[in-house]
């Protein structure tokens, strides 16, 4: 019985790889079937398996579900449930649409699971892409569901989407139990999706070292920062105002640092053009400027946003320039990276007569290509040079005399 189980386990593996090949698939299916009807006459507990991947290789789409699908693919449907019925897929349930999908979604999707039994679900959303409409595909396998139902079921999940399109089919998501596959769980996955991959301890340890290593670059324009900075939380209107400078509402905003409660809080809005810049920095304490900068480029009109940190220099006490220059930087990430804010330019200075108009444009628009002069060759001495001298080629070889 040994020897009869052996035998049929090599034949069915031989017949299993002849069966994959596509110019063979026709032969190989014949042959395969043959040999299933003598294992099982010899030896019929050995090939249960091999009776499931047949049965599971002769599934397909019936021709009304394909045509449900046409539909389907036009937005007729929000919801369609297929199910297996007869070594075929079959649409087991569907729905319209009512409302949009995220109102139809859980009153559609959560009634129609069944506690023991899988299933698969499309449900459609209300984009599109180049294809047409786009949609969910839900795999629905529940723990208490028989082992059989559930290799059926994961077997036959790339013959559905290729039946219905795979081009239409925006995301995948699977689940055992119904709060993988509500609403609140499609959207935890579309996190998960769009997060970054988790790093190793050994991956983590070097990022950290990357972001807290200073370059070694050194210029004459070079600013390095020793220190991460002072993360200081930024007042509800401070934060309000960098909002509406980011729409434009405002051309003008002042933060300043209080020193007691260590809150960056807003100064100052006050509507400011170019000429009135300068009245805006203090000359005896440190600002923070968001300035509206609008001006022509080139023929167009531009508006850009440019930070101005200024700092009078040594009339601030001590704590203030320590405060000032390390909460500038994480106030600057929170600015562009939370607020979405671009900022063009980041400019210091410790006087505001600084702010010229053509200053910020240089600042804004840097000369790209500075003209360079070529090196002057000098010229020979005037008059005759004398006899020009003749020096003998490398090639050249002396001729012996007699």
């Amino acid at each position: 019985m040994l020897m009869v189980g052996t035998v049929c386990s090599i034949a069915a593996a031989s017949l299993l790889g002849l069966f994959c090949c596509p110019t063979l698939q026709q032969r190989a299916r014949c042959t395969f079937f043959r040999v299933l009807f003598f294992m099982n006459v010899l030896c019929p507990r050995e090939v249960k398996c091999v009776n499931l991947i047949t049965f599971i290789f002769s599934f397909s789409a019936s021709g009304s579900v394909k045509d449900i699908f046409v539909g389907a693919r036009n937005g007729q449907y929000r919801l369609l449930k297929i199910v297996i019925d007869n070594e075929q897929l079959v649409v087991g349930s569907s729905r319209q649409p009512v409302g949009s999908w995220e109102k139809d979604y859980d009153s559609f999707v959560l009634p129609l699971l069944e506690d023991k039994q899988p299933c698969y679900i499309l449900y459609r959303l209300d984009s599109q892409n180049a294809q047409g409409y786009e949609w969910i595909f839900i795999a629905w396998s529940p723990d208490h569901s028989p082992v059989r139902q559930k290799m059926l079921y994961a077997a036959t999940r790339a013959t559905l989407k290729k039946e219905f399109g795979g081009g239409h089919i925006k995301d995948e998501v699977f689940g055992t139990v119904q709060d993988d596959v509500s609403l609140n769980g499609y959207k935890k996955y579309l996190i998960s999706q769009s997060s970054p991959a988790p790093l190793t301890a050994a991956e983590e340890e070097l990022r950290q070292i990357k972001i807290n290593e200073v370059q070694a670059d050194v210029g004459v324009d070079t600013k390095h920062q020793t220190l991460q900075g002072v993360a200081f939380p930024i007042a509800k209107e401070a934060i309000q105002a960098l909002e509406k400078l980011k729409n434009k509402k405002l051309n003008y905003v002042q933060l300043q640092i209080d020193m007691k409660n260590e809150t960056i809080i807003l100064a100052n809005t006050l509507d400011t053009e170019l000429k009135d810049l300068p009245k805006r920095v203090p000359k005896d304490a440190a600002r923070y400027h968001f300035f509206l900068y609008k001006h022509t480029h080139e023929g167009d009109y531009l508006e850009s946003i440019i930070f101005i940190y200024s700092m009078p220099g040594y009339t601030c006490s001590i704590r203030e320039r320590m405060l000032y220059s390390s909460c500038k930087s994480p106030l600057l990430e929170i600015v562009e990276t939370q607020l979405w804010m671009q900022i063009v330019r980041k400019i210091e200075i410790d006087n505001g007569d600084e702010l010229t108009a053509d200053f910020l444009y240089e600042e804004v628009h840097p000369k790209q290509h500075a003209y360079k002069q070529s090196f002057a060759k000098p010229k020979g001495p005037a008059g005759k040079r004398g006899i020009r001298r003749l020096i003998r080629g490398p090639a050249e070889t002396e001729t012996p005399s007699d």
